[in-house]
């Protein structure tokens, strides 16, 4: 059986990634209910907030759901607290140490999943004991990866050094892209710019209409001396880009992001003076779908290319295991 499928007990090797501002209770029980592992994005919410999204996603879903939690986020013991009190079994890491708190939440029996964007920090995190790995491309929207490592790039380096299951993420919208990752050695896929432009984002409709509106080149990764992170062009983009060419200087680009830049543009919908993060994907993506017809079109999509890719090669077949990783 397929090792991801078979970790989370879900029918697909889909992840929704739990991305700010975009990934409330609804995205992740509609994403869960079509059979895929839905996320909150526990990035933007304050701890009560994240309880109530936690509640009610358990009310719309009776299929397995879990967490993204930023492990440098301010309130991260009363996060962890609140995992523990609304018996959370998943919870995905990021931006942080995995030694931190993989230890604690694998003593009550969560399943446990870092994300990474090297080589390093994905041993690192093995040898912590997470239960899997989801390694993110520099395609991938919202905060990065030093190195600018690209998704095709990075699974094969990594797969080759762990031996859990991995997740492909970064640049990733298709069943096509998901069969890529997968030959190259992933076991599945993490998906975030497209579950962002769905119907039941919590993302405002401006921003998703922007989504569908970018073009090749509308993003760019910028304050890399800060964070790095991928923005869809705007004038704050403008501002940072002008900035950054002048060699300001790190703390001057701290005050000109300020606080809230992300709310500002993702969930208030201030096209302009915002923060929007989005990935380089986001140039094909052209419609706002209920999150069930997204996951529905990936997997028969993926079937179809991987039939094709078999049909082409006549020695290659599906009847002898191949189709566990599946």
């Amino acid at each position: 059986m397929n090792p991801i499928r078979k970790l989370f007990g879900i029918e697909y090797p889909i992840v929704q990634a739990g991305m700010v501002w975009c990934s409330g209770w609804r995205l992740a029980a509609a994403v869960s209910n079509a059979g895929g592992l839905g996320l909150i994005g526990a990035g933007s919410m304050y701890p009560q907030v994240l309880r109530e999204h936690i509640q009610k996603c358990k009310q719309a879903t009776s299929k397995p759901f879990g967490i993204n939690i930023p492990l440098l986020y301010p309130d991260i013991d009363q996060i962890m607290q609140i995992v523990i009190e609304e018996d959370v079994k998943i919870v995905f890491t990021s931006a942080g140490n995995p030694a931190t708190w993989t230890g604690f939440l694998k003593e009550r029996g969560i399943t446990v999943v870092h994300v990474i964007a090297n080589k390093k920090f994905a041993k690192k995190a093995e040898d912590c004991g997470v239960d899997a790995i989801v390694a993110e491309g520099f395609e991938a929207g919202g905060h990065n990866g030093r190195e600018e490592t690209t998704t095709l790039c990075l699974i094969p380096m990594i797969r080759e050094r762990i031996s859990i299951p991995l997740l492909a993420a970064g640049g990733i919208a298709s069943g096509k892209a998901m069969l890529a990752c997968m030959v190259l050695g992933a076991d599945g896929v993490q998906i975030g710019s497209l579950f962002a432009a769905s119907t039941e984002s919590s993302a405002h409709q401006n921003f998703k209409q922007a989504i569908i509106n970018a073009d090749e080149g509308d993003t760019k990764v910028r304050l890399q001396s800060v964070v790095p992170v991928r923005l869809l062009k705007n004038t704050f983009y403008q501002k940072v880009e002008e900035a950054e060419s002048a060699c300001a200087s790190r703390d001057t680009l701290i005050q000109l992001l300020g606080h809230g830049r992300a709310k500002r543009g993702m969930f208030e919908g201030d096209l302009d003076e915002g923060e929007l993060e989005i990935g380089q994907i986001a140039s094909d993506i052209t419609e706002i779908k209920p999150a069930a017809e997204i996951m529905q079109t990936i997997w028969a999509d993926f079937l179809r290319e991987r039939d094709r890719i078999c049909s082409l090669t006549p020695t290659l077949s599906l009847a002898d295991g191949a189709k566990s990783i599946f």
